[in-house]
């Protein structure tokens, strides 16, 4: 029997989000209209999810997820889940290359609090379907991302009357995630995932320009929120791994940022107390791997080589080139393989099929067990 309450990550891993069935799609748009209930809704989410976590164990996959298909959002959804955040709609969306997103955020309404966060109960769903061979993982935005989505110059003002103090802020903020990590660890998790695009922003020289930061600047938001994510690692239960995904945006295919790691990785890769790292390096928009050299020694890297954009397959033996050039940084015994992304962080998701979704899938899976042979 696998010791699953601390192997993670695993040789083929993946990062969490699948594509959405037509049915749920479907369901979900009548929810919208009104004319399904929030339980006939619900029991739609629960067959398809039971499909799915059939399908991530028919492949072969030791992690299980719920795809993140009661969500619209890879962040969003959980940020309205807190208390004292709620969902609002605004002028316009999210800005990616060629594509815009829903306009939609979060806003403060009240003191940040994490009890009761709809996520608990998805995750216990979840974590009945394990069985011997299987864990189950949750994956939710990271603090930093929080305290960046709340940092919006559209709603300062209004954060400002509620936390004139920014430290009370981030405290509250670290107290929510406490809380939310230790009614996941109760209701049975052990296979914590951290999502963090924020870092992107840093490594993308674009960004530097148009919102003139420096060397030195940067230095003070990379310690900033290296240590708003470290004092939420600090509640960390014994034999929970936490995690984190690092990417440059995943929408429909298309992108947010581009740089290499060059910039952030002294802070996050060298500073920051989690387990592994999951990362983007499915192109040439994530530069080389020389970064790696700040990945303190026994962590762990899953490189992120296999792409969620394009339905093609990559070829076999180029990935095997990249898993032993990566390994002049990381060891090799050090090191994981998964698709660079998920294949749907919002409920759109990547322009590709089922069918190519778990063909990307099973290559990861025989990639990893022709380099690694555990």
């Amino acid at each position: 029997m696998m010791d699953n309450t601390k192997h993670a990550p695993f040789r083929f891993d993946y990062v969490g989000s699948f594509l959405r069935p037509q049915e749920l799609k479907d369901a979900r748009a009548a929810f919208e209209k009104g004319s399904i209930t929030a339980e006939e809704l619900k029991a739609v989410e629960d067959a398809c999810i039971l499909d799915l976590i059939s399908k991530q164990k028919q492949a072969g996959y030791h992690v299980i997820t719920d795809g993140e298909f009661r969500r619209a959002w890879w962040h969003m959804d959980f940020f309205w889940g807190l208390n004292g955040i709620e969902k609002r709609k605004t002028a316009d969306g999210l800005h990616f290359h060629d594509e815009v997103t829903k306009a939609e955020t979060a806003v403060i309404t009240g003191r940040i609090s994490g009890e009761n966060h709809p996520f608990v109960e998805h995750f216990r769903f979840v974590k009945a379907q394990e069985d011997e061979n299987t864990v189950a993982k949750q994956t939710i935005p990271a603090p930093a991302q929080l305290l960046t989505q709340l940092r919006l110059k559209e709603f300062r003002d209004a954060n400002k009357a509620i936390y004139p103090d920014d430290e009370e802020l981030k405290n509250d903020i670290v107290k929510a995630y406490h809380q939310v990590i230790q009614d996941l660890y109760d209701a049975g998790c052990r296979n914590l995932q951290f999502d963090d695009c924020t870092w992107t922003l840093y490594a993308d020289r674009g960004f530097w320009k148009r919102f003139g930061i420096t060397e030195e600047s940067l230095k003070v938001i990379a310690e900033e929120e290296v240590d708003l994510n470290n004092r939420a690692l600090a509640a960390k239960p014994e034999g929970m791994v936490i995690n984190t995904h690092v990417c440059r945006g995943n929408f429909h295919s298309t992108y947010a940022n581009e740089g290499a790691y060059d910039p952030i990785a002294p802070y996050l890769f060298a500073q920051e107390n989690v387990d592994a790292f999951y990362l983007e390096y499915d192109d040439a928009r994530s530069g080389g791997f020389g970064p790696l050299a700040y990945i303190p020694e026994g962590k762990k890297v899953v490189l992120g080589l296999i792409t969620t954009k394009r339905p093609e397959l990559e070829d076999k033996n180029t990935i095997i080139r990249r898993i032993h050039d990566a390994a002049r940084y990381v060891p090799l015994e050090n090191l994981y393989l998964s698709p660079q992304c998920g294949f749907a962080s919002t409920e759109e998701g990547n322009k590709l099929t089922e069918a190519e979704q778990w063909a990307k899938l099973a290559l990861v899976k025989e990639i990893a067990e022709t380099v690694w042979k555990d």
